[in-house]
């Protein structure tokens, strides 16, 4: 089985060229009528990567098989859905060839629970998730090549076809073991059959596989107090064969190839490109020394052991579903007449060894069989090509609960998709700015509304509605000729140029946050570059300056168009569509001739609507009313919401007032509105941030900020703050500091920023 982390809530989750002029850096020249220099085309080469690992010629991405016992939610797609989508789209604009891989998991002891939970069958419960799941995914405009099941007969074929491939090679020995049993429902209880305590963290409703609480891999007889979730009984051991896979053999590989990236003696992947969880959990399993672990389960569902004597036994799930993006690989290969080996295999059967890049997007309890298991599968196996990279999300949080299935407290995609008719980007959005890369991170519905009015309406769409409306009614619709430039125009390419890498390689470096703000970038630049420039006061005293001014704020529209793509697609094919341009790529962002004189515009409309407080307090009373046991935070002594306390700040003591000040002194201070342009953490400081806070100076102002213990570095970029501007500078662990972000601190001590309810232009006087 593979899902995406466990807040699947109840159920287990799992050589872009440059192209650059020859004129001088720095040295305008005219190109067309526009102002133009080297720094204004776009040089989307990345740089060199410091691992010795060869450029792959292809990659093969694969999202967790989600479990086909319930509908896919909020946690689902934040954990490993949208990253891999906003990867692959990022990769197939830049002209990469990619396979884009994943389909339900439909087998397993989950589904049989439900099954009789709901009264029908396994293969009733599986067809019904299956498709629901997969409009889901199209319908919120995640494009896999290709959604699987592990129902099929050809991935019945294909992983029974890999276990005997493994039998004939010795990797299993076959060993009776005890294994509870429950004498009331006449059945072996594995995984999901038997419940205990976690023994690592106390959870008392741990799976026999799995802790969804801690995140850790289980077996059976490690639980304490077990009991059947067949009869609530308590279980007893009888024996059983099962063939298992003796995990200690590969310790010595695996340890290497974990912490060397060394495979067979040649470099595989680089090690430090790995996320620290990932590696942490996996030498954790790596110190305690790998075991043998049963490969067969005594069950009635999942695809039979193709062994005489092996009669009322299935294949792990563990060995059965990541077998699923192999068999998926070959149905897509089947459909389209191409040839599934490249994607896989390392070179034996055809296909450039070492050419395929792998790479699996999981949660974080799925660590240990994408890095462990799946791997010594694969290598026990032979021919196949290992992941280069899992780069595996935390987990995601609602509302300052855990996501809960079994209690209903989730936001189903299908039903956001129902209620939310055509707004898919902007659940994209806000699920993109809180992916939990590193930590738990949380959804609020206050936070949805607020991302949607302060970003993508004042920000994004402001943008994009003031340039049309200005050309419209200047130019009838006609995008105009440029007339020349100024300083502001180089210095506005000078640093459009580098959106384009920027986002590349963070999105390479699975920094999704990161990549969405700098891509965001590229409009908080056109909305402060308008406001700078002022075209509506120069259209009678300056018009060939207007022209150039909206012209260059098309050739931005355009960039955005191409740069957000990854992240809000249904929202740049919109904006394509109203600049009359066909599919772009990568290369395409900021192409001086992209937008050319004369062309004819759509019309000026509104990419983004306001959220009011109406629908935000709906969506909460509605999260609510799912789960009865929850009080209602519109009820007296209820429980305390972040959507909640957005709207009814909690009580708390307030800190005695200061004495009074003249005004004369209050007028001295010089407060001033910053935008946060890039953020790094100063070493041996745990509590400081070195922040680079943009004035519209000449250079930003560095800041240390002591709320290291509150804010990721990457959640700060593109923030708007308001900034002390003339505080005497003074050094803090050997950075001079150049001024002080006004915070408040809230009910519960977290410290938030004194920000502007709407954008304002940067360096804007707080007065």
């Amino acid at each position: 089985m593979v899902s995406p982390g466990r807040n699947a809530g109840g159920r287990r989750r799992s050589d872009i060229k440059g192209h650059e002029g020859a004129q001088r850096p720095g040295v305008p020249q005219r190109s067309g009528g526009v102002l133009s220099s080297r720094l204004e085309r776009p040089s989307t080469s990345l740089r060199a990567r410091p691992d010795p690992v060869k450029e792959p010629a292809r990659h093969t991405v694969t999202a967790a098989l989600p479990y086909a016992n319930g509908p896919l939610h909020i946690g689902h797609i934040a954990g490993a859905y949208l990253p891999a989508d906003i990867y692959v789209r990022c990769l197939r604009s830049r002209g990469k060839e990619v396979l884009f891989i994943c389909g339900s998991d439909e087998h397993g002891a989950a589904i049989t629970i439900r099954a009789l939970k709901e009264g029908s069958t396994p293969k009733a419960i599986v067809d019904k998730y299956h498709g629901m799941m997969g409009k889901a995914f199209q319908d919120f405009g995640i494009r896999f090549d290709i959604y699987h099941r592990t129902s099929s007969e050809l991935h019945k074929e294909t992983s029974q076809d890999f276990f005997l491939k493994l039998h004939a090679n010795g990797a299993f020995t076959q060993q009776e073991e005890q294994q509870y049993y429950d004498e009331e429902a006449k059945q072996f209880l594995a995984d999901r059959y038997i419940m205990g305590t976690c023994p690592t963290c106390g959870n008392p409703d741990a799976y026999g596989d799995q802790c969804e609480k801690c995140g850790s891999a289980l077996s059976p007889k490690d639980l304490i107090d077990p009991r059947s979730t067949l009869s609530g009984a308590k279980p007893v051991l009888r024996p059983t064969s099962h063939w298992f896979l003796p995990m200690d053999r590969s310790q010595q590989w695996v340890e290497e190839w974990i912490n060397t990236g060394k495979l067979d003696g040649a470099q595989h992947h680089d090690p430090k490109e790995w996320k620290p969880q990932v590696l942490g959990q996996c030498n954790s399993w790596l110190k305690e020394g790998l075991r043998p672990r049963a490969m067969t389960r005594d069950l009635d569902w999942g695809v039979p052991v193709p062994l005489s004597g092996a009669e009322g036994k299935v294949l792990y799930v563990w060995l059965d579903a990541p077998i699923g993006y192999i068999s998926a690989t070959k149905q897509w290969a089947a459909d389209h007449g191409e040839d599934w080996k490249k994607w896989w295999l390392t070179g034996d059967s055809g296909s450039e060894a070492g050419m395929t890049r792998l790479v699996h997007f999981i949660g974080k309890d799925n660590i240990v069989f994408h890095c462990i298991i799946f791997p010594i599968l694969l290598k026990l196996h032979g021919g196949y090509v290992l992941p280069q990279n899992v780069p595996a999300n935390e987990f995601l949080n609602l509302e300052g609960r855990k996501i809960s299935t079994s209690r209903n407290w989730a936001v189903w995609l299908h039903e956001y998709i129902e209620r939310w008719p055509n707004r898919q980007d902007e659940l994209r959005y806000t699920l993109a700015t809180i992916i939990p890369e590193f930590k738990d991170s949380e959804f609020t519905w206050k936070d949805f509304q607020d991302k949607n009015n302060n970003e993508l309406v004042a920000i994004l769409g402001n943008f994009i509605q003031r340039v049309f409306v200005l050309c419209h009614k200047y130019y009838e619709g006609k995008v105009p000729e440029a007339a020349g430039g100024d300083g502001k125009d180089v210095l506005l390419w000078a640093e459009m140029n580098t959106l384009p890498n920027k986002v590349a390689e963070e999105v390479d470096r699975f920094r999704f946050r990161e990549a969405l703000a700098s891509a965001m970038q590229a409009a908080r630049l056109g909305n402060k570059y308008l406001t700078d420039t002022e075209p509506w006061k120069l259209e009678k005293s300056d018009p060939d300056r207007v022209r150039t001014i909206l012209f260059n704020s098309l050739r931005i529209s355009a960039a955005l168009s191409v740069l957000l793509e990854p992240f809000l697609p249904h929202t740049a094919e919109r904006l394509r569509t109203m600049l009359s341009l066909g599919p772009l790529k990568w290369d395409d962002a900021l192409r001086a001739d992209l937008i050319k004189p004369g062309m004819t515009l759509g019309k000026a409309e509104h990419l983004f609507k306001p959220i009011d407080d109406a629908a935000i307090a709906a969506e909460v009373e509605r999260l609510h009313a799912m789960d009865p046991v929850t009080p209602n935070p519109t009820e007296p002594n209820n429980i305390s919401t972040s959507s909640v306390q957005a709207h009814q700040p909690a009580t708390r003591t307030t800190a005695p007032a200061k004495p009074n000040i003249t005004f004369d002194d209050f007028s001295k201070l010089d407060l001033r509105v910053g935008t946060i342009t890039a953020t790094e953490r100063i070493p041996k400081a745990d509590k400081l941030l070195k922040l680079s806070v943009d004035l519209g100076e000449t250079a930003p102002r560095t800041v240390v900020s002591g709320i290291a213990e509150h804010y990721e570095p990457e959640q700060l970029i593109g923030q708007q703050v308001v900034l002390v501007a003339n505080l005497e500078p003074r050094k803090m662990r050997g950075v001079e500091s150049q001024g002080m972000v006004l915070m408040a601190e809230d009910a519960s001590g977290k410290l938030v920023f004194v920000q502007p309810k709407d954008v304002l232009t940067t360096g804007a006087e707080v007065r």
